[in-house]
């Protein structure tokens, strides 16, 4: 499958995630993608090896790309402390990337207070980090349980990111709980997130932020 045939067939099952205010983007990591980086994103990840900086850029161009469709053009995207993207004033959004695929998600925060999206290879997940990503209380019924742990441990990275703009709290697998029957998933603060996902041709799963913290 060519590049463009491979990013258009996960974005044909990306678009069946999003509500109408996220707008969703992929790309396949080339080499180069380093050179997307804008001066001030490249300034930001001056240790990082290559391979992270090419996979930063893929999916930084992505976003910029998305943004510029809501009218934000020339908008940098810089690093947080930690690690996480620094979206314009006005704009929600998160980044992700797996070897070969990097994907995006941006929103105005008028619409969604924060999102989180995360992809990963349709394959099964290795046991010993499924025995750290799943917890006794997360729900996996109904998917194909040869993907499900994959798919359980990319919603928790979504999720993850999802809160840490909201709560900066750093949460572990334990911290996040995941039902996905129900598509939701809380975290020990009681933050709710609403889950949409795809399986194949890569799983991406996009995590939205659907309410305030339950009272302790």
């Amino acid at each position: 499958m060519s590049d463009s045939a491979a990013e258009t067939a996960l974005l044909a099952q990306m678009e069946r995630l999003a509500p109408p205010a996220v707008r969703l983007g992929c790309r396949l990591i080339r080499a180069g993608d380093e050179a997307l980086l804008l001066p001030e994103e490249a300034a930001a990840l001056p240790a990082r090896r290559l391979a992270a900086r090419r996979s930063s850029g893929a999916a930084r161009a992505l976003a910029r790309g998305l943004l510029a469709v809501e009218g934000m053009t020339s908008a940098a995207i810089g690093r947080g402390p930690a690690g996480e993207p620094l979206w314009p004033t006005g704009f929600t959004g998160s980044l992700a990337h797996d070897d070969e695929m990097a994907v995006a998600a941006v929103a105005r925060k008028a619409d969604i207070a924060s999102l989180g999206i995360d992809v990963e290879p349709a394959e099964p997940l290795p046991d010993e980090i499924a025995a750290l990503a799943v917890m006794p209380g997360d729900v996996l019924g109904g998917i194909d349980p040869r993907l499900a742990a994959r798919l359980l441990f990319s919603a928790k990275e979504a999720v993850y990111k999802a809160t840490y703009p909201l709560d900066e709290e750093i949460l572990g697998y334990e911290h996040i709980g995941v039902d996905l029957a129900r598509r939701e998933a809380m975290t020990a603060r009681g933050r709710r997130m609403r889950l949409s996902f795809c399986l194949l041709p890569r799983i991406v799963v996009l995590a939205v932020a659907e309410d305030q913290p339950a009272s302790r």
